[in-house]
Order: structure tokens, then C-alpha cells, then sequence
């Protein structure tokens, strides 16, 4: 009876052993719920307007989910480093939901800010750093994120009087030029961006740089036809630096629309010639002219007349099928006929150009 009065009691003590084993220690302060500092906040510029871009913290500090976020601090120097937001830009409200799980993607947030002109200075190679802080419900934040710097170097105004006309030489643009600023320190050019309407890819056209005050122009050849576009433009102001090369856009002018329908034909063929052969073998004529150079050419059309003593005949066109290179061979002459030929050139959209100076060839 006393050994399992022993072991009853030894066994008691294990257990009650093992219990103070599976104590975690004292409690664990409460966490201040300081939500993690953005790492990817981002910026970019175009005119006067710098967007930042990043997102939502879902953990604070000590590797909580976030409950509540607080408001978010715009922060801003001209100093290359910020080490807190005292004079914040801007402040931003709380969210209104809580922010997502960290299983999730986070909610991405955004601000524009207007860069003043009193801050573009006058050394181009100036920059602006940017940063954020995002604070929790009782306003104490953790730290900035990280930091962005954005040129500061001066944009100018689109230009004014945007027109386009439509030619068989492609889009032609015209504006009005303010002229090229004195001395600015880095270089301007005009870029010209064409956007094409049923898809909304923008591709840039071309640049001119910034000339003498008064009418620019550009000729924007590289199109496809048949398709409707959207032209602007704006002024770019370019940073040389010794590796490296800074553009900030100003902001664009409205959009003209285009509507490249073809209808221009392509130039007529010059310099035709015909040559009788036929001493000795079947008659024919040669003919031969210089080759049209349009890109979308798709071929010539051939025309003859013939005259039988006074009597001449209207032209007529030879080919069934367009002539692909320039020239051709007329076997169907008969002796004591003079004819007289013509040619064309036609686009692959079936655009036929002016006929080319007439040449006229005996057959004895």
C-alpha cells in the first residue's frame, strides 16, 4: 500500500513539474501599433505635378497585423536626406477600412503634389526628395519610408495653336513656338507623342528641338493608314550629367485627331520610253519609265492608243493585272501603226496617279 502511496504522489509532482515547464514567462507588453514604414514608395514628374505612389502597411513594427492605420505624412527637402517630417507637405486622412491582411496585396496609395516654381531653382541639376509616413490612430508613426528624389530642374508650357493636316506625305503638325529660353542651363526640344485610338498605345513620333519664336512644324510620316490617331506634344527639358541623362516633360497640349484615311495617289511615273523591235522576228514595242519611289506603291497601269493614218483611237489600258516593275513589253502591233502610250502608278488602296507624258512609236 505505501509503494503505490509513493508513486501516486511522485506522479503528482511530475505533472505539477511539467505544468511550471509550460509557463511562457511574464506577459508580454502591449504593442503600440506602429505600422511598418513603407519600402517602395515611388515617384515620378510630369510639369509641375510629382506623383508618389506606394503601399499600405499591413504589419507594424513588432510584426502585428495592423488594426487601424492614422494618418499618412507627405514629406519634402531639398536636402538629399530627410531624417523626419517636420514640416510635412501635406497630410493625409486615415483610411477608412482597415488595411488588408498580409496574406493579400496591400492597398496601394497615391498623392500628387504641385511642385512651386519658387523651388525649381536655378541650377538644373537640382533635385527634390520625397518621403512618407504613415502614422497609427494615436498620430505616432515608426520612421519614413523610403526616400525619392525627383528633378527639380524648370518645365515650360505646351505650346500653343496644335493643328494637323493630313497629306500623301504623312501627318503635318504645326504650332505656335515660344522660342528657346536664354541660357537655361540645359537643353529643350518639343516631343511629339501619336497615339493610336483604338488600342491607346502612345509611341513618340518625333522631337524638334525649341527654335526661333513664331510657326514649327513636323511632318509624321512613320503612321499606318486606315487607323484614327491622337496627336499632342509637350517640351522636354533635358540634363546633361556626366553619366547619366535626367528628361522631365512639361505638360501636353489637347489632342487633334487624325483620321488617316488614304486618298492621295502616288506621284506619276516620269521619263517613258518606247523602242519598236522587229526585223527579222515577231513585232513588239519596249517600253520603259522611271520607277515611282512611294512606299505603298503597288504597281503601273498600262494605256495605248493607236493611230491608223488621221484616225486615232481613245487610250485604252493594256494590263489586267498591275505592271510590278517599270516596264513592258506590247506584242499586239501591227505594221503601219503608230501608237501612242501612257502610264500610271496605283497605291496598294487602289489610289491611281496622273498618267505620264505621252510617247508615241511607228511600227513600219
Amino acid at each position: 500500500m505505501k509503494v503505490h502511496f509513493v508513486k501516486s504522489i511522485a506522479l503528482t509532482a511530475y505533472c505539477l513539474l511539467l505544468a511550471s515547464c509550460a509557463q511562457t514567462g511574464p506577459p508580454l507588453p502591449p504593442s503600440l501599433e506602429l505600422p511598418k514604414p513603407p519600402t517602395d514608395l515611388r515617384a515620378s514628374r510630369k510639369g509641375n505635378r510629382v506623383t508618389l505612389n506606394w503601399s499600405e502597411p499591413t504589419l507594424t513594427t513588432d510584426r502585428q497585423s495592423v488594426r487601424y492605420l492614422g494618418p499618412t505624412l507627405i514629406c519634402s527637402s531639398l536636402d538629399i536626406e530627410i531624417t523626419a517630417c517636420g514640416n510635412p507637405v501635406a497630410m493625409l486622412s486615415a483610411p477608412s477600412a482597415p488595411p488588408e491582411k498580409p496574406a493579400h496585396n496591400p492597398a496601394s496609395q497615391t498623392y500628387t503634389a504641385t511642385l512651386p516654381a519658387a523651388v525649381q531653382p536655378e541650377d538644373p541639376a537640382a533635385e527634390l526628395t520625397y518621403a512618407v509616413e504613415v502614422l497609427n490612430r494615436n498620430a505616432r508613426g515608426a520612421g519614413l519610408s523610403n526616400r525619392v528624389r525627383v528633378p527639380a530642374v524648370l518645365t515650360l508650357p505646351p505650346p500653343g495653336g496644335l493643328s494637323a493636316e493630313l497629306t500623301g506625305d504623312g501627318v503635318v503638325l504645326t504650332w505656335t513656338s515660344a522660342g528657346e529660353l536664354r541660357n537655361p542651363g540645359f537643353e529643350l526640344r518639343y516631343r511629339i507623342y501619336r497615339r493610336d485610338e483604338s488600342s491607346g498605345k502612345d509611341v513618340i513620333a518625333g522631337e524638334v528641338p525649341l527654335a526661333e519664336p513664331g510657326l514649327a512644324h513636323f511632318t509624321d510620316s512613320s503612321f499606318e493608314w486606315e487607323k484614327t490617331y491622337l496627336y499632342r506634344l509637350d517640351v522636354v527639358s533635358i540634363v546633361k550629367r556626366p553619366d547619366s541623362e535626367v528628361q522631365v516633360e512639361g505638360d501636353d497640349t489637347p489632342p487633334v485627331r487624325v483620321i488617316a484615311h488614304d486618298i492621295f495617289p502616288p506621284s506619276a511615273p516620269a521619263g517613258l520610253q518606247a523602242a519598236y523591235s522587229g526585223e527579222g522576228q515577231k513585232t513588239f514595242i519596249d517600253l520603259i519609265w522611271a520607277p515611282v519611289t512611294n512606299a505603298d506603291l503597288a504597281g503601273y497601269n498600262v494605256y495605248r492608243s493607236e493611230t491608223n493614218g488621221a484616225e486615232a483611237k481613245a487610250m485604252v489600258k493594256l494590263n489586267s493585272e498591275l505592271v510590278k516593275f517599270p516596264s513592258y513589253r506590247d506584242l499586239a502591233v501591227v505594221s503601219g501603226k503608230t501608237y501612242t502610250y501612257s502610264v500610271s502608278a496605283v497605291d496598294v488602296r487602289g489610289n491611281e496617279s496622273r498618267r505620264s507624258e505621252q510617247t508615241s512609236e511607228p511600227v513600219p
